[in-house]
């Protein structure tokens, strides 16, 4: 079986820092993309982040200049370093990898929430 696991999410004020990691573990060969959902209350899940196994990296407009998304292929982990952040950051951050096994397979974290204060 495989699971992600996050960590790193809290409660910080407008202009703060959060890094979220995402640790892979389980009996896989390797991941193939990975990648940040949020969800805020009332709203639809949204794509934060993407970074693929080579390290080319996509974000949603709002976050760009702010997040960077990183991974480290040896740990099997990848991290959300987010700046400056704002209210409308505030939601619950999900981290998604996609597994090559006997195929490719779509895994999801459980999630951490971020909560920013203005």
């Amino acid at each position: 079986q495989v699971q992600l696991v996050e960590s790193g999410g809290g409660l910080v004020q407008a202009g703060g820092s959060l890094r979220l990691s995402c640790a892979a573990s389980g009996s896989f060969f390797s991941i193939d993309a990975m990648g940040w959902y949020r969800q805020a209350p009332g709203k639809q899940r949204e794509l934060v982040a993407l970074i693929n196994r080579g390290g080319t990296t996509n974000y949603v407009d709002s976050v760009k200049g702010r997040f960077t998304i990183s991974r480290d292929n040896a740990k099997n982990t990848m991290y959300l370093q987010m700046n400056n952040l704002k209210p409308e950051d505030t939601a619950e951050y999900s981290c998604y990898a996609r597994i090559v096994r006997s195929g490719f397979t779509n895994y999801w974290g459980r999630g951490t929430q971020v909560t920013v204060s203005s």
